[in-house]
């Protein structure tokens, strides 16, 4: 999987971007989400811009798991998708239709 998180992440981001990944528990994520984003609860993943090429990536694995079977994903595949998602936010586009057009470009280059 972490093969496949590199080629997301260059094809995204390119290969000097500086980006830390972690997987974490949804406690965690309902914390971060509170202090950045004032929502009291977990989420599947938080994208953190540090400057223009150095950013963060966290991913809760039982909420991934959670929210893969709502997409009729299996839980490997979302956990790539949700990678390259936050891949995009950290190249600086928000959601809406030129972010999912990007989306889908980067998904169809490394089937995802």
């Amino acid at each position: 999987m972490l093969k496949k998180f590199k080629k997301i992440k260059e094809a995204a981001l390119g290969k000097s971007y500086a980006l830390s990944f972690s997987f974490t528990t949804p406690e965690k994520m309902r914390k971060l989400n509170l202090i950045y984003r004032d929502k009291n609860k977990a989420t599947d993943i938080l994208s953190f811009p540090l400057s223009k090429n150095e950013g963060e990536i966290y991913i809760s694995r039982s909420e991934a798991k959670k929210e893969a079977k709502k997409f009729a994903r299996t839980p490997e595949n979302f956990l790539e998708f949700l990678f390259l998602h936050g891949c995009v936010h950290l190249k600086g586009y928000d959601h809406g239709t030129k972010m999912e057009r990007m989306e889908s470009s980067l998904r169809k280059k490394l089937g995802v």
